[in-house]
């Protein structure tokens, strides 16, 4: 069964009840610093690969207000999965033409868990990373799997 079949059967989600309420209830308490937040990424991702400063231009600000926004939709998102994917392909289409191959997930992946890390201090711990890592999974591949059908 693909991925996109199995996000649309509830029985058979590859994210459970229990890691869509982590994810939705931690991201709630890192929203309130999503500067912070998307500065603390940024910096993680671009000290984990430098080519990848390449692929942004303009300015960092907006361009974490943008990722922050991005988060808060993909989260909020875990409710309605049918209507996200969509726009979740639509996203791993459009990432293409940035110039982003399947490995930068991998680093995108590592750059995000350390900033849920950073961000909720005493409350991350190997429950709640184990869902965001799911959540994380299952959005990149159908990222992943829309570039390549494109």
């Amino acid at each position: 069964m693909s991925i996109f079949k199995s996000l649309f059967k509830k029985e058979k989600s590859p994210i459970s009840p229990k890691q869509k309420e982590l994810v939705q209830s931690t991201f709630g308490q890192v929203a309130p610093i999503a500067p912070q937040a998307a500065e603390i990424f940024y910096n993680k991702l671009f000290e984990l690969d430098p080519s990848l400063k390449g692929l942004f231009k303009g300015d960092m600000k907006e361009q974490g207000n943008k990722l922050m926004t991005m988060l808060a939709a993909a989260v909020k998102g875990l409710d309605d999965m049918k209507s996200l994917v969509p726009v979740v392909q639509d996203l791993g289409k459009r990432h293409v033409d940035y110039g982003v191959t399947d490995e930068h997930y991998d680093t995108v992946a590592e750059a995000l868990l350390y900033t849920l890390e950073t961000g909720l201090g005493k409350d991350w711990n190997g429950e709640v990373k184990e869902a965001w890592a799911s959540v994380y999974t299952v959005l990149a591949k159908t990222m992943k799997d829309a570039a390549k059908a494109a």
